[in-house]
């Protein structure tokens, strides 16, 4: 960890000493020593399509840490983990872009580019993304003053499958899967779930990525675990919520069964619902003229998360 993290210190040093700060990319874990990895071949593939980039066949995870410029740097933070089934990880329009769009509002954004479950890569593919969550959160806090985070104020962001590895990181927190010695807060403060995959209910479950997660045929009591609607709590992080309701690939109802459990739980949260847009716009839903971007930005202000409001949390 060390020989990485300073790396990547030094790395951050210099660059916080331009205006203009440019991201870098880091190995999530030390020595790029990856819990219950299976050697093999890195057959990792980035390509563009339909204007989209999206990353395949992910063995070695890493951060991709966008920091705001000195000037504009607010202190908070957010993961952002980008969609795809938990096939692939578009990390263009639900990561890249939108950490620049934090940046612009002096949060940091650090893209999560997290293994997919892939029993040919690791012993545990089902637990392999929670593992890069709660690294993220183990890396990023323990950089918290070099990175001047507050590392009480570091969230977590998800977009369709990625909502769902987001919002299991903000459900499954109280249990580390990873090696955590010196015992790091894997708690999100935040969470940010736009268009996400939640619920193993046959009704409304988005199939493909709980079969990509658990597996064809998986045991109950795992689809139970992962539908993350029954694992809300008190503790739950405040959640902002973001989904169409035309939406055909992941049912809405995703979206309110969370928001149903966590006003159950009294956690703090809001949900903006559009009647038209689809699934996968990223940061634009061009059906509409609000931007929920902008929505975002006012709740977190409200909280106290970035500048301008009064603390709530």
């Amino acid at each position: 960890m060390k020989k990485i993290l300073s790396l990547g210190l030094g790395l951050m040093t210099l660059l916080y000493s331009n205006a203009q700060v440019k991201p870098i990319e880091i190995p999530l874990y030390p020595d790029n020593k990856i819990p219950n990895e299976i050697a093999g071949p890195n057959e990792e593939k980035s390509q563009t399509q339909d204007g989209i980039l999206i990353i395949s066949k992910v063995r070695n995870p890493t951060l991709t840490i966008f920091l705001p410029e000195k000037n504009k740097a607010n202190g908070t933070a957010v993961v952002i983990c980008p969609g795809g089934g938990y096939s692939i990880v578009a990390a263009g329009h639900e990561g890249y872009d939108v950490a620049k769009r934090f940046n612009e509002m002096g949060v940091a954004a650090i893209v999560l580019k997290y293994r997919l479950p892939d029993s040919s890569t690791s012993t545990n593919p089902t637990i392999a993304p929670l593992q890069d969550v709660q690294q993220s959160f183990i890396v990023v806090r323990k950089n918290a003053q070099a990175w001047k985070i507050n590392p009480d104020k570091v969230g977590l962001m998800g977009f369709s499958a990625g909502g769902h590895l987001a919002s299991t990181g903000g459900t499954h927190f109280q249990a580390a899967v990873v090696s955590n010695p010196d015992q790091i807060n894997l708690r999100p403060d935040f969470l940010i779930l736009i268009y996400p995959v939640i619920s193993s209910d046959p009704s409304i479950s988005h199939a493909g990525s709980f079969e990509k997660l658990l597996g064809k045929n998986p045991d109950p009591e795992q689809l139970k675990k992962y539908s993350n609607e029954l694992q809300v709590n008190s503790n739950t992080p405040p959640t902002f919520l973001v989904h169409a309701t035309d939406d055909d690939v992941v049912n809405v109802k995703n979206s309110i069964v969370f928001y149903e459990a966590l006003i159950t739980n009294k956690v703090p949260v809001e949900i903006h619902i559009y009647e038209k847009g689809g699934h996968g716009f990223g940061l634009k839903n061009s059906t509409t003229k609000d931007d929920w971007f902008e929505r975002c930005k006012n709740w977190m202000e409200s909280y106290g998360f970035i500048s301008n409001g009064s603390n709530k949390k």
